[in-house]
């Protein structure tokens, strides 16, 4: 008698067999590389084997492996305009301050790591959090910029900070 994770790991290899060859071309069709997209279709079939989904209950395989690989080509394309913008405030700082690969490093990964965790705000309140946090801005100036009241401002920080005390990151 084969057990339900046997019978999951069966079906896994054969979605995967199936598959993945169909998701890296279609991923590199719209990034023009296929060593990124080789990479995207690895993270999108880590998702589908940690997820609670069983594998073998799925009617629509490759809807289920696009709407993955979708949502990783936005984090990729966010995470790269991301890098991109840093890169070009480190160009135009000189030389004699620039940050250390290390130290370049690091700031990423803390950019990474907020815009995840702030991915799921709406955009004001993403806005207002960042405002705050990185250019100091007091809430009356983050009201001026976006055209809020004070009071919304306030609203927004409060529901950002509560999005971050849930995340445990903050």
């Amino acid at each position: 008698m084969i057990d339900r994770a046997d019978s999951n790991a069966q079906a896994f290899h054969q979605l995967y067999q199936v598959n993945r060859t169909w998701l890296e071309q279609w991923l590199s069709r719209r990034l023009g590389s296929r060593h990124e997209a080789a990479d995207l279709s690895q993270d999108t079939f880590m998702r589908v084997l940690s997820s609670a989904q069983p594998i073998a209950d799925l009617k629509e395989p490759r809807a289920y492996l696009l709407t993955i690989g979708k949502r990783l080509l936005v984090n990729f394309y966010k995470r790269r305009s991301l890098e991109q913008a840093y890169l070009d405030t480190l160009a135009q700082l000189p030389e004699v301050h620039a940050p250390s690969p290390e130290h370049r490093w690091q700031v990423l990964e803390t950019l990474h790591a907020l815009d995840e965790l702030l991915d799921g705000l709406p955009w004001r309140v993403r806005q207002a959090f960042l405002l705050s946090q990185l250019e100091g801005l007091r809430y009356g100036e983050i009201a001026a910029r976006l055209g809020v009241t004070e009071r919304s401002v306030k609203r927004y920080m409060a529901q950002a900070y509560a999005h971050c005390l849930l995340a445990e990151l903050c």
